[in-house]
């Protein structure tokens, strides 16, 4: 059981980098769940639900409820798929992307203001290490 630390730090982890991006993103006037689905969207061609859940961070119930939400609010649109008549390509009408392009960079400058501390070996040493977890599971 000598993976216990490192267990307890990266949930610390996790939840530090919570504590600093929820609020900035809160002050853009999203949710984190929202940016999550409006930064991965952005820039890019309509995706269906099934692709849109494994790009994000969000659980294909919570996805639902947050894609109606952002439909209402005329940031996304629903379309169906030509390659495929059991799914909806999802893609952001004109105002999300607008929103996209004021609200994501603004959060990138923001997170870069803690990952600057970093140098670029350490950058490279944590992406490395990340993955390697991630690869285990």
């Amino acid at each position: 059981m000598n993976f216990l630390p490192s267990l307890r730090n990266l949930v610390s982890s996790y939840q530090a980098f919570e504590r600093y991006s929820a609020p900035h993103i809160k002050g853009l006037g999203l949710t984190l769940t929202q940016f999550d689905v409006i930064a991965t969207l952005g820039n890019q061609p309509p995706m269906s639900c099934k692709q849109l859940g494994e790009k994000t961070l969000v659980t294909k119930g919570t996805l639902t409820g947050v894609l109606e939400r952002l439909e209402v609010k005329g940031l996304i649109q629903r379309q169906l798929n030509a390659k495929d008549a059991r799914s909806q390509l999802i893609g952001l009408t004109q105002e999300g992307q607008a929103l996209f392009e004021k609200v994501f960079p603004v959060h990138l400058e923001y997170l870069n203001q803690a990952f600057k501390k970093l140098t670029p070996e350490q950058l490279k040493q944590l992406e490395e290490s990340l993955k390697l977890l991630k690869d285990i599971f």
